[in-house]
């Protein structure tokens, strides 16, 4: 697990360094989100920068698109986009911005844009998989704070009744969204009751642990669909950030970058 916990590290370091005092970034849920990258890129999945576009390779989407700065952190730590690409981040003109723009060729496989899209987009590719009898999974990444759009619950019934075996929901539950605490907008506390309801198979993880997050992410296919609620700290691995709303999206000073940077840059943890 230590190379894992050094691409961790890295694409964490690689977030700060990116948005840099330059640009207002969704700091807090590309933070909290960097472990389940980590193992989804560096263990899990079956691709590569080399086979991006393998007709055969496993799908990840990003339906919390606007933690794309997290996901270009991750690409860039695992070889799809070069340093000078993630340079690029939120430029005018640019192929990087704050919401992901597809390019299969460098690890994007869907444009995010409103939240709550991307499981039904999920559920969408991993049907057309089962039909071409491919043996390639779709994993998906979604927010808490998306969970409240009708949208995602329909995409659940759905995936649920067709028997999606081929299709892993990741739920980054980091207790937080947009608008502050979760618990104070849209308190729901039994993820694993409504999902089970839904048809699907349920697991719970510390999304900081990375040898649990690996253990989990390996269940054996059943006939349902897999969802692995994760239980994260959004803004994870700088201290100012961490369960903290203003960093949902904010923009660093000089001093606080320097801190950040260093408190990611530490080793050891």
């Amino acid at each position: 697990m230590q190379d894992l916990a050094r691409h961790s590290q890295n694409i964490r370091r690689k977030i700060i360094e990116t948005a840099g005092t330059r640009f207002s970034a969704h700091f807090g849920g590309s933070l909290s989100s960097v472990d389940v990258l980590s193992a989804l890129f560096g263990k899990i999945m079956n691709i590569s920068a080399e086979k991006a576009t393998d007709p055969n390779r496993d799908r990840f989407i990003l339906s919390k698109g606007h933690c794309a700065l997290g996901l270009y952190a991750a690409l860039n730590e695992f070889g799809f986009i070069s340093d000078e690409d993630l340079s690029t981040f939120d430029k005018d003109a640019g192929s990087f911005p704050t919401h992901c723009v597809q390019s299969c060729e460098k690890g994007i496989e869907i444009s995010s844009g409103s939240l709550g899209l991307g499981l039904s987009m999920a559920v969408g590719i991993a049907l057309a998989l089962k039909a071409k009898k491919s043996s390639a999974k779709v994993y998906v990444l979604c927010g808490n704070g998306e969970a409240n759009e009708g949208i995602f619950w329909e995409a659940v019934m759905f995936a649920g009744v067709s028997e999606l075996n081929n299709l892993i929901l990741i739920l980054d539950n980091n207790k937080m969204q947009n608008d502050g605490f979760s618990k104070e907008v849209m308190d729901i506390k039994n993820w694993d009751e409504r999902l089970k309801a839904f048809g699907w198979n349920i697991c719970n993880v510390d999304g900081h642990n990375l040898e649990a997050l690996i253990n989990q992410l390996k269940t054996p296919s059943a006939k349902e669909p897999l969802a692995i609620i994760a239980s994260t700290v959004k803004g994870k691995g700088v201290t100012f950030m961490e369960n903290n709303p203003e960093w949902h999206h904010n923009k660093l000073s000089p001093e606080q970058y320097e801190k950040a940077l260093s408190e990611v840059s530490k080793t050891g943890e």
